[in-house]
């Protein structure tokens, strides 16, 4: 494991003093000890710092903002602290299997051509029962990345949240990090963004756990609050990627109405399974 490659984990926090804890101890405890576990605070009104300081492992470094960047600024502003040939960012009140990393790092070794790898999650609720399963892409193993894309326009995004990937950091330097045009897809606009020009990986695993919560950006536009600026930032997706894949006109239509058929079926099943 000594020689094995230096992989980052970025944890972007703000207001997560009550989740954060089981978070950095889901990191600490991956059978792959090469990490940095970076963590950068975006001026937390609430005790997010003092929970995170009382962690002595000299693998996790703080960051504090001396101003609030806001969700994609401080998203880039971990992965610019990051120093691995592989990264990982997961969100504060996130959790990962105790082989997460080890598994999807040996895939990215394995697979060089691969951008980035990733594995299927579960849904956690705040009592921290499992209800529900968030599946990738149907095939496994090295994929066309374009292919996933495509998929991804006509039925769900296969990417789901950043914890359920790990990526090149050669990819994130080369393509560029997180597009701040966007607010509640980030993370869906970058790793489609990714695909567009390489393979990646699928590990067809539960390999990281998602924390559903209503005040969560994710549990807002699933929740019905934000499903219109979902929508439009779909669009803006769309427009931006859709080119790439050979999106035409009425296939674009097609991707909007199935994306809000899906914003309302998520909604029903959270509310009915999960919540």
């Amino acid at each position: 494991m000594s020689d094995a490659p230096l992989c980052s984990v970025c944890i972007p926090a703000y207001k997560n003093a009550d989740y954060i804890g089981e978070t950095i101890e889901s990191v600490l405890a991956q059978t792959y000890e090469n990490i940095e576990v970076v963590i950068c605070d975006d001026c937390s009104p609430d005790n997010t710092v003092e929970v995170i300081r009382s962690f002595s492992d000299p693998r996790i470094t703080l960051y504090e903002n001396e101003k609030n960047l806001g969700m994609s600024g401080n998203w880039n502003n971990c992965l610019s602290k990051c120093r691995g040939e592989f990264i990982k960012l997961i969100c504060a009140d996130d959790l990962l299997a105790p082989d997460a990393i080890e598994k999807e790092v040996k895939a990215l070794i394995e697979n060089p051509e691969a951008l980035f790898s990733e594995s299927d999650t579960r849904l956690v609720r705040l009592d921290g029962k499992f209800r529900g399963w968030y599946k990738r892409y149907k095939k496994s193993g090295l994929v066309d990345g374009k292919e996933t894309v495509r998929a991804c326009f006509f039925s769900q995004d296969f990417y789901g949240a950043p914890l359920a990937n790990t990526f090149r950091r050669s990819a994130y330097e080369q393509y560029g990090g997180f597009d701040t045009d966007f607010v509640y897809i980030l993370d869906y606009e970058f790793f489609v963004r990714l695909a567009i020009h390489g393979p990646i990986y699928i590990i067809h695993e539960p390999l990281n756990y998602f924390r559903v919560r209503n005040d969560s950006n994710t549990g807002e536009v699933i929740s019905g609050d934000k499903t219109e600026s979902y929508v439009k930032e779909h669009e803006l997706l769309l427009q931006k990627h859709g080119k790439a894949v050979g999106l035409t006109e009425s296939g674009y239509k097609k991707s909007v109405r199935i994306r809000k058929l899906r914003n309302f079926a998520a909604n029903i099943y959270l509310k009915l399974f999960v919540h």
